[in-house]
């Protein structure tokens, strides 16, 4: 009986020293076993493990995607527009061992500050480099400036044992001193840009009035030139019509040219002529030059 009372004690204390001998990795967490502040295990696959009880700490940290919302700060473009910017950081803990050298037991509170400073910094570096204005920062082009951000954010906190996963520009805001003076620089801009390109307007415009009218010119001349040689060609055409003909028959041709100049001359409201008795005009008419003209009538 005594013996079985001395048992259980020892049973008891052999059960709590086991017991606490055993630890929990959950999925969702990794774990570092310390011994007097010194690292002698590194689990990062969930399931049981085992320490010193008593000698040997367990230190959990996240596995999980953490986030990290950036206060509020001020950057200046390089078209010197101020603007107040913030930003939302996922991060996880990717090298715990690196993690806790880094930080020591500061923990995840301490891995927030430092990646505080440091996207600090790089927005600073990325938003104020050359080529990048407020315009830039509020066009499509944010998201590369953001790749940027995070891209040289992960590369300073890998020395902490963090990878950043994402970066994400949120408030993009003028500083309220400086709204008004902001928006008439703004306005000032657009006019300038809107009478440039008036000008530009206008001079493309006479441009395109000189060309019309050195080509309406160019067809205008080429037309009458044109023209000139075809009713040279009509003129020469008809003199040579006509010069055939006065030499099948000149007389019936002055005949012909005669009765012209009547039926030119007679018509109209004045037909009033006032000619020499004499006048060789009205050969034709005369009655012994109808004798004539009907014998030229009847040759034809």
């Amino acid at each position: 009986m005594r013996k079985i009372t001395l048992l259980i004690p020892i049973l008891l204390v052999a059960v709590v020293v086991a017991l606490s001998s055993i630890f929990i990795v959950d999925e969702r967490e990794k774990v570092l076993v310390l011994r007097f502040g010194q690292i002698k295990q590194e689990r990062i696959e969930p399931g049981l493990g085992f320490k010193v009880p008593l000698l040997d700490e367990v230190v959990r940290y996240e596995d999980r995607i953490l986030s990290l919302e950036t206060p509020v700060i001020e950057v200046t473009p390089a078209d010197d527009r101020r603007l107040e910017v913030d930003a939302f950081v996922l991060y996880r803990i990717s090298d715990i061992r690196q993690f806790r050298q880094a930080l020591g037991a500061g923990g995840e509170f301490q891995a927030a500050e430092q990646l505080n400073d440091i996207l600090d910094g790089q927005i600073r570096a990325v938003l104020g480099s050359q080529g990048v204005t407020s315009n830039t920062i509020l066009s499509p082009e944010r998201a590369g400036l953001m790749d940027q951000i995070r891209n040289r954010a992960d590369n300073r906190a890998k020395a902490l044992g963090l990878d950043v996963v994402d970066v994400r520009l949120r408030q993009t805001n003028l500083p309220e001193q400086n709204f008004d003076a902001t928006l008439q620089r703004m306005i000032a801009e657009r006019e300038r840009e809107a009478t440039d390109e008036r000008a530009r307007g206008r001079e493309a415009a006479q441009r395109v009035r000189a060309t019309a009218d050195r080509t309406y010119e160019e067809i205008l001349s080429e037309a009458r030139r044109d023209a000139r040689i075809i009713e040279g060609e009509a003129d020469a055409e008809r003199n040579r019509i006509f010069a055939e003909a006065y030499g099948q028959d000149p007389e019936f041709f002055e005949f012909y040219r005669s009765l012209s100049a009547y039926e030119q001359s007679l018509t109209g409201r004045n037909s009033s002529m006032v000619l020499s008795p004499d006048s060789e005009f009205f050969n034709y008419l005369r009655s012994d030059q109808g004798a004539v003209a009907k014998q030229a009538e009847d040759a034809q």
